[in-house]
């Protein structure tokens, strides 16, 4: 990651926190740019400036990260609901959909920021596409059951190159849930997101996938001419 790179997600995690009220139940994020929102959510917190938050975390490495930095966090089961949720992006299409999932916690993330009032994202200009999958390969969660025989599967899709990721030294990455992650890459873009996300979820080997749609409430988005809001009103 460059230095205007770490910058520019420093500045939108910054300004997400303005979003951020006392007596929040907050969704927490897994990725490089909400790793920055929870630092600046702890210090927030350990200077008084915010009081009564607790954080409901989307991977065992975020969970790990709030508690560090002295954020009070709670299971998703425990809470009725979320205030809000913040979570950085893979890529951002110009309808506030999304791919997510590349920091290997999607399952988690979607199940979390599904149950929040309103679900932010973080982003820095380079994540803002004009069609899902332009830039990166869609993440899909697998079962490691014929996890062989899900990716041939996937390979079937039109337009779709399915390969299992792989660490370096050649084991499978395991998520916190136990499962396999399929890289989906295409290579025009996904035409139809929607029905692509439909017969993902209609094959037993998948568990989820990494397209966020509808979900959104708005965008921060950081460049070096400053930071913009895009919500949905907007739209």
């Amino acid at each position: 990651m460059s230095d205007k790179q770490t910058q520019l997600k420093k500045a939108a995690a910054r300004h997400a926190l303005s979003l951020v009220e006392d007596d929040m139940i907050l969704g927490l994020g897994t990725g490089s740019t909400t790793a920055f929102f929870v630092q600046f959510l702890g210090e927030a917190l350990r200077e008084g400036r915010l009081k009564h938050i607790v954080g409901v975390p989307t991977s065992e490495d975020t969970a790990t990260r709030a508690r560090a930095l002295g954020i009070p966090i709670v299971a998703l089961d425990d809470v009725p609901f979320l205030h809000l949720a913040v979570d950085g992006a893979d890529e951002v299409d110009p309808d506030l959909n999304l791919i997510k999932g590349l920091g290997k916690a999607l399952l988690r993330e979607k199940l979390v920021e599904m149950h929040a009032r309103a679900f932010w994202v973080i982003v820095d200009e380079s994540k803002l596409v004009n069609r899902l999958g332009e830039h990166v390969s869609l993440p899909v969660e697998i079962i490691p059951f014929a996890a062989k025989a899900t990716i041939r599967w996937l390979n079937n899709l039109p337009g779709c190159e399915a390969t299992l990721w792989l660490r370096d030294d050649g084991r499978p990455w395991v998520t916190d849930n136990g499962h396999y992650l399929a890289l989906c890459r295409f290579e025009k873009g996904i035409e139809d997101p929607a029905e692509l996300a439909q017969t993902l979820n209609a094959w037993p080997g998948v568990m989820e996938n990494g397209l966020f749609l509808g979900m959104t409430a708005g965008v921060i988005v950081a460049a070096e001419s400053g930071v913009r809001v895009i919500s949905q009103q907007q739209l």
